[in-house]
């Protein structure tokens, strides 16, 4: 079978690597999966040129009911669709948005839903298509680069310090966007870095708000300990969370963050911002830590430096919870069950 798969593919984003993920799942079973950013797709009638091409794609999926989703009302191919985060915590607060997921939902054959909190809220918002509804949890797989130079990461992140091995290196995986809030933190953990200059923060991920941006930009520069650097490849950002003390999450919304479960999967302890989403798969002083200020943020931190206990605690507990509930092989199986339905 051949399908058309409509997702935001920006480069080293959790979505890209999802929908890549998943393409990848449909793909060992035999099918043909042809990813499209829907980033680029003006309008409806882009996706059903798309549709009719030769050869013609015998289905469709899509990540998000409304970035994605939306594009699929017109074609006349079996319809798969997969729940995005700004769906069930931003999309449906706007009733325009929340009539247009309803028809796609109506439309599909099913829906995946990464938690059970994100179907009951779409239960809740939505015109009921529970039976749709399929939760399967994202599947994760780490592959840390073995050439991987800590020393030269640190020296292209900006930080410059003599003894790097004495250095806890908080890191702060994110798109450069709103939702991810990655200023949240700074003033806090800057003013701890002064008394402190052992601590140190980084933010690592694509500028894909330009305005945003330009303005974490300054405010680095003028932040002490803060250190700002571009996106790298997957195996490359899992071989720096093997060096850094801490993944940090700062957002103000969540479907599931890939990196927070490719960090637990690590063995490093992780600091969450304490959201729906991040709660979902965060149990506080079980699999990490969860805080809800900038200066909640700064005394778990300190106590995290300061109780071994604790580090070997969190980074047990989230090794196990990734290995028992966030199977990739598991999750390889739901996908290719799924795509079957989509048969004509």
């Amino acid at each position: 079978m051949r399908l058309l798969f409509l997702a935001c593919l920006s480069p080293k984003t959790g979505n890209c690597t999802t929908a890549e993920r998943i393409r990848s799942h449909i793909e060992a079973a035999g099918h043909t999966c042809i990813l499209h950013n829907s980033a680029d797709i003006k309008d409806r009638s882009d996706v059903t040129d798309l549709a009719m091409q030769d050869p013609q794609f015998e289905a469709a999926l899509a990540i998000h009911l409304y970035k994605g989703g939306r594009f699929l009302l017109d074609i006349h191919v079996p319809v798969g669709i997969v729940f995005g985060g700004t769906d069930v915590n931003e999309d449906v607060k706007d009733e325009s948005k929340r009539a247009v997921m309803e028809r796609v939902l109506k439309k599909a054959r099913f829906a995946v839903a990464f938690t059970p909190q994100m179907k009951e809220n779409a239960e809740s918002f939505l015109l009921s298509e529970s039976s749709k509804i399929r939760v399967q949890p994202q599947g994760i797989e780490t592959r840390a680069a073995s050439d991987f130079s800590w020393r030269g990461f640190l020296r292209s992140s900006g930080v410059e310090a003599d003894h790097v091995d004495d250095l806890c290196v908080f890191l702060l995986v994110c798109g450069l966007r709103r939702v991810k809030d990655p200023l949240y933190l700074l003033k806090a953990f800057s003013e701890w870095h002064a008394s402190n200059p052992q601590v140190v923060f980084i933010i690592i991920g694509p500028k894909m708000d330009p305005e945003l941006s330009e303005e974490v930009e300054e405010r680095v520069r003028r932040s002490s300990g803060v250190y700002l650097t571009a996106e790298r490849e997957q195996d490359e950002l899992h071989a720096a969370m093997t060096h850094s003390f801490a993944l940090v999450n700062s957002s103000i919304s969540e479907g599931m963050s890939a990196a927070i479960l490719e960090a637990m999967h690590l063995g490093l302890p992780v600091l969450a911002r304490d959201i729906p989403g991040n709660a979902a798969i965060v149990e506080h002083e079980g699999t990490g830590l969860l805080y809800s200020s900038p200066e909640e943020f700064i005394l778990l931190a300190k106590r995290l430096l300061d109780d071994r206990l604790l580090q070997k605690q969190l980074s047990e507990n989230g090794m196990r919870y990734v290995g028992e509930r966030h199977s990739f092989a598991q999750e390889r199986k739901t996908y290719q069950q799924l795509v079957e339905t989509l048969h004509l």
